[in-house]
């Protein structure tokens, strides 16, 4: 650990892996749908983007795969602690039962092996076959019982599975009972061919699929069935936090939007979100309509829509000192306090 072991150690709670001989298999096994998948991503992201995109994880592949670069990068920015997840490619929504329950497997393991390589520093999270809701409590149980991992991430839909569908209760209930983190970060946009140019897929997709799925989430009443959920939103929780009066008027005046008990406002505290916003004003927002303690430092590392200086950003946002520290460090620490351990 860097730095003065008096205080919270600084986390990162948005960091990503990379899985290439996963991957490689992947591809013997299914090369028939790892091509109809390759197609959507040209349609939706552009030849362009993709890449710019391949060019630039190439450049980054030692800092996605190596633990000692990991480390160096960490110690360069500040941070004692990441939260390492799969790069959201790994998520294979498409996959049928098998590949799916099988990536899922091997992705908990392979997550599990990287952190161990330095436990003081890294803590894993894995996956679950989201787009298999009948096998979905088997790998959460995989991932924090049987490989040690602090929780999973999850995609912000998969196939014909939102956030909202019925099947996904036993998982929000297992999750809860094991007090583990479930971080929500999207892959892809289903709108598709409109944001194929200007690198939308990303600027606009992000926060708008964070914001979709949060939605289903809240107007389903998943949060009031679960009060205990650990739901961290990537790229703080997209642009819902921001438009969330819309949100509370529809609550208020629509009747097919009042699935859940309360204005959708309220849940925002019962939410966390990381820090992804390239934006200091926007921090300060998160801070304010979703408490202090609910926000905590991400870097999407170490992609080139992250950010270069995590802490340094925090640093620069104009908050008190109690509250940067808890956004750094302190809330990360609680958010796994009281994880069910194996």
């Amino acid at each position: 650990m860097s730095g003065n072991d008096e205080r919270m150690p600084v986390t990162d709670v948005h960091a990503h892996l990379l899985l290439p001989a996963m991957h490689a298999e992947v591809e013997r096994r299914a090369p028939e749908l790892v091509a109809e998948a390759a197609d959507l991503e040209r349609r939706r992201n552009g030849v362009p983007s993709l890449q710019a995109s391949g060019a630039m994880v190439g450049a980054r592949i030692p800092k996605l795969t190596d633990v000692s670069v990991r480390l160096a990068a960490m110690d360069a920015q500040g941070v004692d602690r990441q939260w390492v997840s799969v790069s959201p490619n790994h998520f294979y929504p498409w996959a049928p039962e098998g590949l799916a329950v099988w990536v899922a497997g091997e992705t908990n393991r392979l997550v599990a092996e990287h952190v161990a390589q330095a436990p003081d520093r890294l803590t894993g999270l894995g996956v679950v076959p989201l787009q298999h809701p009948e096998r979905i409590v088997e790998y959460l149980d995989d991932a924090v019982l049987g490989r040690g991992l602090a929780g999973v991430e999850i995609s912000s839909f998969a196939g014909d599975v939102e956030l909202s569908d019925p099947r996904l209760e036993p998982f929000w209930a297992r999750a809860a009972e094991l007090g583990c983190v479930v971080f929500l970060h999207p892959f892809g946009c289903s709108l598709d061919e409109r944001l194929d140019r200007f690198y939308l897929s990303n600027t606009v997709g992000q926060p708008a699929e964070n914001a979709v799925a949060l939605s289903h989430v809240i107007f389903a009443g998943v949060l009031d069935r679960h009060p205990g959920l650990k739901l961290l939103a990537a790229h703080g929780g997209g642009y819902l936090p921001f438009a969330i009066g819309r949100s509370d008027r529809a609550w208020r005046v629509r009747p097919e939007a009042h699935g859940c008990a309360h204005e959708p406002s309220s849940y925002l505290r019962k939410l966390w979100f990381d820090t992804v916003v390239h934006d200091e004003a926007a921090v300060r927002h998160l801070v304010a309509v979703a408490g202090p303690e609910r926000v905590l430092l991400g870097s999407d590392f170490p992609f080139d829509m992250g950010l270069d200086d995590p802490v340094g950003e925090i640093r620069a946002a104009g908050l008190s000192e109690d509250i940067t520290d808890v956004i750094l460090g302190g809330n990360a620490a609680e958010l796994l306090r009281t994880r069910v351990r194996t």
